[in-house]
């Protein structure tokens, strides 16, 4: 296992995508870490002394020294544990460029767009915002078969920094398909894609961090969610 006992803790909240791509990294490079849950309505002095700024998860601790935001501490993972296989971002400078470039777009793009689908008020308006972010889904379709180079995954072979930024947010995606019947990932429309989120959900990294009782209970808190947009309406 890379890293000693103690040496790394990260803060985090089991519902969010943005935690489970970075206990991911730290899983496909074996890093040893202890996870802290945090109550956001009651958010502990550690994380707000960590994250004085935007005072949110994840955040990770490496030899009492914090790093926020998910993908700067994905891209710190995959440097501080270089000798680590497997590398999360490709080599070459243009690949690079291409994955951080499609991993700010899920965040930046789709995972607006999914949560405009969990919140719609109709059927109607849930119709059209699933028509919205089915459209960027198509666009990572045509980014895969680019970035892949015939691998497995957006990263090639192994699981990669585009693969846990994206497949972070797949059990959200079925908890969508469970609510609503809406497929974001649907293998008519995006069969390449398709074939990549069972091959995801099946990498070791992905073992105990993405389960069904998470997809049961982002269920639940999508119904708290809604009931008490409703409500304030």
């Amino acid at each position: 296992m890379a890293g000693g006992e103690g040496d790394v803790k990260l803060l985090g909240l089991r519902l969010s995508p943005f935690v489970a791509r970075v206990r991911m990294a730290l899983d496909a490079k074996d890093v040893t870490y202890e996870y802290v849950e945090e109550d956001l309505a009651a958010k502990s002095d550690l994380l707000l002394a960590s994250n004085p700024v935007h005072r949110k998860v994840p955040v990770l601790i490496h030899a009492g020294k914090p790093v926020c935001e998910s993908r700067v501490i994905m891209e710190y993972v995959d440097e501080a544990w270089h000798s680590c296989a497997p590398n999360l971002l490709p080599v070459g400078a243009l690949e690079r460029a291409a994955a951080r470039f499609w991993a700010a777009y899920v965040d930046g793009e789709l995972f607006a767009a999914w949560g405009r689908v969990m919140m719609a008020a109709t059927e109607e308006e849930r119709a059209g915002r699933a028509a919205e972010a089915a459209e960027m889904v198509a666009h990572l379709e045509e980014a895969f078969a680019r970035c892949s180079n015939g691998g497995a995954f957006f990263g090639g072979d192994a699981v990669g920094y585009v693969d846990l930024v994206l497949g972070s947010n797949l059990f959200w995606f079925e908890a969508l398909r469970r609510m609503f019947g809406v497929r974001l990932i649907d293998e008519r429309r995006t069969p390449l894609l398709a074939a990549w989120a069972e091959r995801f959900g099946e990498a070791a990294a992905v073992n105990g961090v993405v389960t069904d009782t998470l997809v049961g209970m982002a269920v639940e808190h999508a119904k708290k969610l809604r009931a008490a947009a409703m409500t304030n309406k």
